[in-house]
Parts: structure tokens; C-alpha cells; sequence
């Protein structure tokens, strides 16, 4: 079993930057991959970025890329989520998932493919 806890939600005005942190606990000791999605109220939960063990491979939605980076601390188990230039149509719970391997990029970006999730944390855009 893991546990993810996600922080460092809010409400931020429009152009400007959250960094959002998602601790894993539990069964850590294999190799993992993370990621983060995204739902906003009536729509479906879609892929906004993941990561790769190593951190040697990431992938972003395009509507976050070059906005959003994700990165890792495998020392401490946890994933980030720098996001700088936000706009309100970000505004959604962010959650944050875990899944063991992740080898291939479409285990990458699948939600499916992905065996825990966190709680989620609320970022909100003003505009």
C-alpha cells in the first residue's frame, strides 16, 4: 500500500505561480513513476504531467507546456509541480498519482495505468 499526500494548493491571480508537492509513504522501495491530473467541476480528470523514476523522461499536456515542470526527490519520495504563468482555466483539484514501474510512455500518461492517488489539493486561478 501507499499513501500520497498532495500540498501546496491555493488561490493565486491570473500570471502567477503555485509549486505543488505530493509525498508518497508505504511501499516505496521499487521504482515508480508519478504524475499529476487535473479536474475541474464537470469534467472529466485529464493528464497534466508525469515523471519518470530517473526523471530522465517527463510529459506534459500541451495546454501546460512550457508553464509547468515536474520533478522528483527520490530521497524523500516526493514529487513536485512548479507551475508559473497560470490562467483562471487551471482552476481544478490537482491530484497526484503513483504507479510502480512505468517504463513505456503510454504507462506514462495513462490514468489507468496508475495504482494510488492522493486526496488532491484545490488550486484556483482569479482572473
Amino acid at each position: 500500500q501507499v499513501h500520497l499526500v498532495e500540498s501546496g494548493g491555493g488561490l493565486v491571480q491570473a500570471g502567477g505561480s503555485l509549486r505543488l508537492s505530493c509525498a508518497a509513504s508505504g511501499r516505496t522501495s521499487s521504482t515508480y513513476a508519478m504524475c499529476w491530473f487535473r479536474q475541474a467541476p464537470g469534467k472529466e480528470r485529464e493528464f497534466v504531467a508525469a515523471i519518470s523514476w530517473s526523471g530522465g523522461r517527463t510529459y506534459y499536456a500541451d495546454s501546460v507546456k512550457g508553464r509547468f515542470t515536474i520533478s522528483r526527490d527520490n530521497a524523500k519520495n516526493t514529487v513536485f509541480l512548479q507551475m508559473n504563468s497560470l490562467k483562471p482555466e487551471d482552476t481544478a483539484v490537482y491530484y497526484c498519482a503513483f504507479q510502480y514501474g512505468g517504463h513505456t510512455t503510454v504507462r506514462l500518461t495513462a490514468k489507468g495505468a496508475y495504482d494510488y492517488w492522493g486526496q488532491g489539493t484545490q488550486v484556483t486561478v482569479s482572473s
